[in-house]
């Protein structure tokens, strides 16, 4: 019995051309669902304050003492900064470090700690307070720390993959965070970004072969269920965007005017294809390395076997991308439970209702993607047999 592939005679550019046109349904479904908002100016009256960010150096801790700010005690520090860079370069200034913002003993500096220091100038007159820590020195040296591990480990593969990694952070600086930022629909850029810094990632890492092929179309299939899942329980859930202080600081400062609920969309596109693109390379793999095994299994037991592991993954994954987006909200969790609000009325709130509609739609498309990918992978396999079922290059 003929397979689906012989029996419709499609080749390999068959699959680049279904992925091609899933991409394009995905592409048009966003744009459909989540039209673009105008780009308009924001209207509100600018301030005559002047402010800037200067970078500086504590060369003197002068005094600390313990007092009540904002109803809370906290500590507060009078400190001498050096400023090393901005305006006000090779100036000393005074600062009482925790007399306007929030200080715990974490904040406290010491001598020789490099800071951000916020300088602003107005009406009111002229002040100096230290914002944060500079961090850039840390940052550095764990992303070449980082950046060996990957090599000495992974060699070649390593290595394509930290360039991969490479054109995925150009993609989002000069693709996705420019056009977010002039207005565009939110759903569509993120989809589009996704999309261009996966294929390439792909192909770069794992090769032009029929492995690589038919993860891409899976990748594809199980990127447009979640996009239309995300849209659906985003708008039914009432979703608007305003979950956290940084969304409604993002709308005062921005020059056009944001859909804030078209961003939490594509945050939800961008969170889950990353984890996409782990589940559709595991799934053709397994099986083309199945293939490879025992080239006597037909696709039938190919998909039978493959889902086996994929099972295996579903439930891995799932659990993965529910701690991890469980972590990155772990503050606002505390909160929840110091409230003491009853659960229902918990569950309503749009902080946790966002992560619980992120976390799910997510977990659905990991899912969807599983057996659609090793079913893809599965009739591939079985066309093309046990020789150049994912190593050899695609002519």
């Amino acid at each position: 019995m003929k397979t689906f592939l012989e029996r419709y005679h499609l080749t390999p550019n068959h699959l680049l051309w279904g992925s091609v046109v899933i991409l394009a349904l995905i592409a048009f479904s966003s744009m459909i669902f989540s039209p673009p908002a105008p780009a308009e100016t924001n209207q509100e009256t600018q301030s005559e304050e002047v402010s800037e960010t200067l970078e500086g150096r504590v060369i003197e801790v002068i005094s600390k003492d313990q007092r009540t700010v904002g109803g809370q005690e906290q500590p507060v520090q009078r400190v001498r900064v050096e400023i090393t860079k901005g305006s006000h370069k090779g100036q000393t200034v005074e600062i009482e470090h925790g007399s306007m913002t929030l200080m715990t003993e974490s904040r406290r500096v010491n001598v020789g700690d490099r800071v951000l220091v916020e300088h602003s100038r107005g009406p009111a007159g002229e002040y100096f307070y230290i914002s944060d820590f500079i961090r850039l020195p840390a940052l550095l040296a764990l992303s070449l720390v980082f950046a060996i591990a990957t090599v000495i480990v992974g060699r070649q593969v390593g290595l394509r993959s930290l360039i991969s990694m490479g054109l995925s952070v150009l993609v989002i600086a000069l693709f996705i965070l420019p056009r977010l930022s002039n207005g565009q629909s939110p759903p569509l850029v993120c989809t589009i970004g996704s999309l261009l810094l996966i294929t390439p990632s792909l192909y770069l890492i794992y090769g032009w072969n029929y492995k690589t092929h038919s993860a891409l179309l899976g990748l594809a299939i199980g990127l447009l269920l979640t996009n239309l899942l995300a849209m659906l329980f985003v708008r039914w859930g009432h979703l608007t965007g305003f979950s956290s202080d940084d969304a409604a600081f993002l709308v005062v400062s921005a020059q056009t005017r944001i859909d804030m609920r078209g961003l939490a969309l594509g945050g939800i596109i961008i969170g889950t294809v990353g984890v996409l693109d782990d589940v559709t390379v595991g799934q053709a793999s397994t099986t083309f390395e199945l293939k490879e095994a025992n080239p006597a299994l037909n696709w039938r037991q190919l998909f039978r076997h493959g889902m086996a592991v994929g099972r295996d993954h579903i439930a891995s994954m799932v659990n993965t991308l529910m701690l991890a987006y469980f972590g990155a909200s772990l503050p606002l969790f505390l909160l929840l439970t110091a409230s003491n609000a009853p659960l229902v009325q918990a569950l309503n709130r749009e902080f946790l209702a966002q992560e619980i509609i992120r976390t799910l739609v997510g977990s659905l498309g990991l899912i969807l993607a599983v057996p659609t990918t090793s079913l893809i992978a599965s009739l591939v396999a079985q066309k093309h047999g046990a020789s150049n079922v994912g190593r050899r290059t695609v002519a």
